[in-house]
C-alpha cells in the first residue's frame, strides 16, 4: 500500500468530514420525509421507521338487529316509491264495451262471408298473413 503525504491525508480527512456532513443532512431529510409519510390520514396504514407499512387486521362490521330492521324498512319504502312512480307512468288498460265487441265481431263475420262468396279460403289467407 502506498504511503500518502501529509497534504493528501489532510485532503482526505476534510473530504471525509464533508461527506459525513452531507450524510447527516441526507439522513435528516429522509427522517423528515418518513415523518410526513407517517401522517397518512384515516384508514391508511401507518409506516414504521424502516418505511414499511403496518396494517391492522380489518375488523368485521357488525350491525345490530334494530339497525338492520331500519335499513330493511327504508329499502321497502324506496321500492314502494319506485313502484308507485312506475304505475303512474303507465296508462290504464283500454276496455272494450259490449257494443264495440259486437260491432267488431259483426264486421269480421261479414268480411269472411265476402271472402267465402268470392271462392277464397279464408283460413288459408289467415295463415299467409
Amino acid at each position: 500500500m502506498p504511503k500518502h503525504s501529509p497534504q493528501d491525508l489532510n485532503i482526505l480527512e476534510m473530504a471525509l468530514i464533508g461527506f459525513e456532513v452531507q450524510k447527516q443532512k441526507i439522513s435528516a431529510a429522509i427522517a423528515e420525509i418518513r415523518a410526513r409519510l407517517g401522517q397518512r390520514g384515516p384508514g391508511r396504514p401507518k409506516l414504521v421507521p424502516d418505511g414499511t407499512a403496518v396494517q391492522a387486521a380489518p375488523g368485521k362490521r357488525m350491525i345490530n338487529a334494530a339497525a338492520r330492521k331500519r335499513m330493511a324498512m327504508g329499502q321497502r319504502r324506496r321500492w314502494a316509491g319506485v313502484r308507485k312512480a312506475h304505475a303512474a307512468e303507465q296508462r290504464p288498460k283500454r276496455k272494450l264495451t259490449a257494443a264495440a265487441r259486437r260491432k267488431i265481431g259483426e264486421s269480421t263475420r261479414k268480411r269472411w262471408a265476402a271472402l267465402r262468396k268470392a271462392g277464397k279460403n279464408p283460413t288459408r289467407l289467415a295463415k299467409l298473413r
